[in-house]
């Protein structure tokens, strides 16, 4: 009985921290995509301004990240994830009374600093309490709530502006965040605060630590890093090259590749978790190159559709094997600072993403832009594909030597 309770994922812990991170996404995704074509409108800036509305909340989420992961040894972390849900239910309330493009990226930055001290905080809490023989399985359950938000976030976000108008995305966007409030203390399932004062695991803790920090984590961030690009491309101008491409229907990109993402999410979490990670990232990476290239050249529903599944397997079977994979290389003592790491490179990504494609497509096209995307996607192959070799190499040196 005691270790089929040491098993069990699915607690009530485990549920409501699963779904109080997708309604935190789901605001996120809500705006992501409709905001450029609101502000486009609204205030006629340059398409690089455009950009910072997407890169400037990314950057200030990732500086966030870098601080909540201090303050979380200092200060109790359901006051840093309060504080991160109040700000940024503030923070998107506030969007549609901002009078100037200065104010819109004010407030932008005050959501990033909202969303990366509860993004922090909700997925350390989850990593606490999953069984470590399901680290996998468990990760990709609860990264389903995070990819679920980013495929039908950006659906509902370009339906609702376009029935009701920006003043009630903002409005339903900001009350997804609030809610999380009460669902968490209602349901009283947050878990306990880890003991400050383990004298016995101090050393236990420091080598935790370092393990956090350890290179052996900077190849898994680096390839999320360069998904994430994609993806920042993705919801900056997916919309506008709709537009180009005189396709009206460019929302349901979003729910096609939501659909992938559910379906994929937990068949890579549990493959992840009984052959590794190559097994999941190289068929998905090549998918994400289809995907995105089949993108570049759409012109007709059905081939933006087409991508949609492509890239609906890429995202949903890399993102949380990435994070598993970082996860079990790490001292459970340090998977505060081993999940800012990782989420950090998916907003630098998304912020990289926004202004760099953003850059190519003013000089080029959509179509072109999304072609160069996928280059993104096939540097992330060569990488990996050499970190196998190489590792390859040295394991077959060491069998010599032992």
């Amino acid at each position: 009985m005691n270790l089929q309770q040491e098993q069990r994922l699915w607690t009530k812990s485990f549920i409501s921290l699963t779904v109080s991170y997708f309604l935190l996404f789901l605001c996120l995704q809500m705006l992501l995509s409709p905001f450029p074509s609101y502000v486009k409108e609204a205030f006629q800036p340059s398409d690089f301004a455009v950009s910072l509305v997407t890169s400037l909340f990314a950057l200030s989420a990732v500086i966030t990240r870098f601080v909540t992961a201090a303050l979380l040894k200092k200060v109790h972390r359901n006051i840093i994830l309060m504080a991160g849900l109040v700000i940024g239910s503030l923070s998107t309330i506030a969007y549609p009374h901002a009078g100037s493009m200065a104010a819109v990226l004010l407030l932008r930055i005050g959501f990033g600093i909202g969303f990366g001290m509860a993004s922090t905080v909700m997925p350390t809490m989850v990593s606490q309490i999953i069984p470590p023989r399901r680290i996998g399985e468990g990760i990709g359950y609860f990264g389903l709530s995070n990819s679920l938000a980013m495929s039908i976030g950006p659906l509902i976000g370009l339906w609702m502006i376009g029935e009701y108008g920006f003043g009630s995305l903002s409005a339903w966007g900001a009350a997804a965040v609030a809610i999380i409030i009460p669902l968490l203390l209602v349901t009283r399932s947050i878990p306990p605060q880890p003991s400050k004062v383990q004298p016995v695991k101090e050393e236990n803790r420091k080598q935790g630590e370092k393990r956090g920090l350890s290179g052996k984590l900077v190849l898994p961030a680096i390839l999320n890093l360069l998904l994430s690009i994609t993806y920042g491309g993705l919801v900056s101008f997916l919309a506008l090259f709709g537009k180009e491409i005189n396709v009206n229907q460019v929302g349901l990109f979003f729910l096609f590749n939501a659909l992938t993402v559910v379906l994929v999410r937990p068949f890579s979490g549990r493959l992840f978790d009984s052959k590794g990670h190559k097994y999941v990232l190289i068929p998905g990476c090549l998918a994400g190159i289809g995907g995105l290239y089949l993108l570049s050249m759409t012109h007709s529903l059905p081939m933006l559709i087409g991508s949609a599944l492509l890239y609906g397997v890429a995202y949903g079977s890399i993102q949380p094997t990435i994070q598993a994979w970082m996860l079990r290389e790490s001292h459970p003592e340090a998977y505060g600072a081993v999940n800012s790491l990782f989420y950090n490179s998916i907003d630098l990504g998304i912020a990289i993403g926004a202004m760099l494609l953003g850059t190519i497509a003013a000089a080029t096209s959509y179509g072109i832009m999304y072609r160069y995307a996928s280059g993104f996607m096939v540097l992330f192959f060569v990488l990996y594909a050499m970190a196998l070799l190489v590792r390859g190499d040295r394991t077959a040196m060491q069998k010599k030597l032992g």
